[in-house]
């Protein structure tokens, strides 16, 4: 019998029967032997190319194939390289348990664009998550610029009621100027910042994501539980509802891992004992940098013209600008 016959009469797949057959060639029908007659002269190549490129795609191996002069199809060229494609051995993961006040883990969620007066920003989410009791601060801004992503830090640590003595990042702009290896050059802000609250930055492997689940499983969680058919007027009343939320929902859910079926908010009390305390001051999280005016009394910052006296046209001014205020400043 064929090996389709066959197949059919024991209700299994044609490759199982192949299997037990052994493969001889006179098993083999006489149009996929010229298939694979087709393919053969290039088999050697097909697999030294895929050791050296192992993700290379097939499509790409057809047309250097081609200008090799193989006529065969990219069908049975694409089922030949799913049978000796090198498999990627799979990656084993240890679960990680942090002690209290150890560490915190911060990272931006996008959750696309929001409607302002004159057009749109981008809304992204900023959050900071103590893996260990799994106590979070989150808000909403209309940027990712270096003054919010230092405003949020002085936020989440005061909310929090102290410092992780360690907080873990991704590879952000904001936080990573330069890396080789194992050696990073950090954000001069950022330095400064953790210089204030005395905590260590750290940020992660590249391309491995999976250091920081804690803040990534909890930004997915704002988006499912609270982001989806909210409805708000601005962003200042979308983090009023945050907050809101996230004292009696996120915090008063039972801790996942925890024996005693303790809730979130009680773990966070207990661990806020080990948290390094605040300074007495908080820092600076303004946003100074040197602008000048044209020929008009004017000065543009973030799309807005701001009207300056005329005497000061084309002088160099100091502008510090806060969430809700800016401050244009001649020398003192």
């Amino acid at each position: 019998w064929k090996v389709g016959t066959i197949a059919t009469q024991l209700a299994v797949h044609p490759d199982a029967v192949r299997s037990a057959l052994g493969g001889p060639d006179h098993f083999v029908s006489r149009g996929e032997r010229s298939r694979a007659s087709l393919l053969e002269p290039y088999v050697d190549f097909i697999r030294e190319t895929l050791e050296q490129y192992p993700r290379l795609r097939s499509t790409r191996l057809y047309d250097m194939l081609v200008d090799r002069g193989y006529e065969g199809s990219r069908r049975q060229l694409r089922r030949h390289v799913q049978k000796v494609r090198p498999r990627r051995a799979r990656t084993a993961y240890l679960r990680l348990s942090r002690m209290p006040g150890e560490q915190g883990q911060v990272d931006w969620g996008a959750f696309g664009k929001l409607e302002v007066p004159g057009g749109e920003r981008k809304l992204s989410l900023f959050a900071m998550v103590l893996p260990q009791s799994r106590g979070a601060f989150a808000r909403f801004t209309l940027d990712e610029r270096m003054d919010s992503f230092l405003r949020c830090h002085a936020e989440a640590f005061a909310k929090l009621g102290g410092v992780p003595r360690e907080v873990l990042y991704d590879n952000l702009k904001s936080v990573v100027l330069e890396r080789v290896g194992e050696h990073v050059r950090f954000h001069d802000a950022l330095l400064e910042l953790a210089g204030h609250y005395h905590f260590r930055p750290r940020p992660c492997a590249p391309y491995q994501p999976h250091e920081k689940g804690g803040v990534e499983r909890f930004i997915q969680y704002v988006r499912r539980s609270f982001f989806e058919a909210r409805r708000f007027n601005d962003v200042d009343d979308l983090n009023r509802q945050l907050a809101r939320w996230l004292d009696e929902r996120a915090h008063t859910r039972v801790h996942p891992t925890d024996p005693e079926q303790r809730s979130v908010g009680e773990l966070l009390e207990l661990e806020r004992r080990r948290l390094l305390p605040l300074p007495e001051h908080e820092p600076s999280t303004e946003r100074v940098e040197v602008v000048r005016s044209g020929k008009q009394p004017y000065v543009r910052f973030d799309t807005n013209d701001y009207s300056i006296p005329h005497e000061l046209v084309g002088k160099p001014l100091s502008l510090r600008a806060s969430e809700h205020r800016v401050r244009l400043f001649d020398g003192e």
